[in-house]
């Protein structure tokens, strides 16, 4: 392995780790780890009740402001801080696989009030809940791994 090659490594795990925290502190900060928290948020029908909790709305804003603000960045850029070329989504790519797994997500995040990147942050704390969550998770993503490769070689 040669002195770059061992620097770009480096500098793309210092990027990625850096970036895990960031988000993993955000995500704290912002409410996202505590499940009754994001299911108060998306039980609207307890908007008439009072039971309906709005705070996590200003974590979605902010970070639309901030997707916003990065999206305009990309366009003005050819390559990323490591130099590789950025591969932004298309119209094209909003399929049915795209549309069932937005689906999927959604509804499992409504029901168990995780999603992967805070149930993944909440594991430090050692919740017994989160656990079987992320186990669940990544069964489900191995289960979906597997079909699809079956899939693709069976066409």
């Amino acid at each position: 392995m040669s002195a770059a090659s061992t620097v770009n490594t480096l500098r793309a795990a210092l990027i990625a780790g850096v970036s895990g925290v960031v988000f993993a502190t955000g995500l704290a900060l912002g409410g996202m780890l505590d499940p009754r928290k994001v299911q108060g948020f998306l039980d609207v029908g307890g908007i008439a009740s009072g039971r309906w909790d709005p705070s996590l709305a200003f974590v979605m804003a902010g970070a639309l402001v901030v997707s916003l603000l990065a999206f305009s960045r990309v366009r003005t850029r050819e390559t990323t801080w490591l130099g590789s070329g950025f591969s932004l989504p298309t119209p094209r790519d909003l399929d049915a696989r795209l549309i069932a797994g937005a689906a999927l997500f959604g509804v499992g995040w409504g029901l168990s009030g995780y999603c992967p990147g805070p149930a993944i942050a909440s594991l430090l704390p050692g919740s017994q809940d989160v656990l079987w969550f992320v186990l669940a998770m990544a069964a489900g993503m191995l289960l979906a791994r597997i079909w699809m490769r079956r899939r693709e070689s069976a066409e």
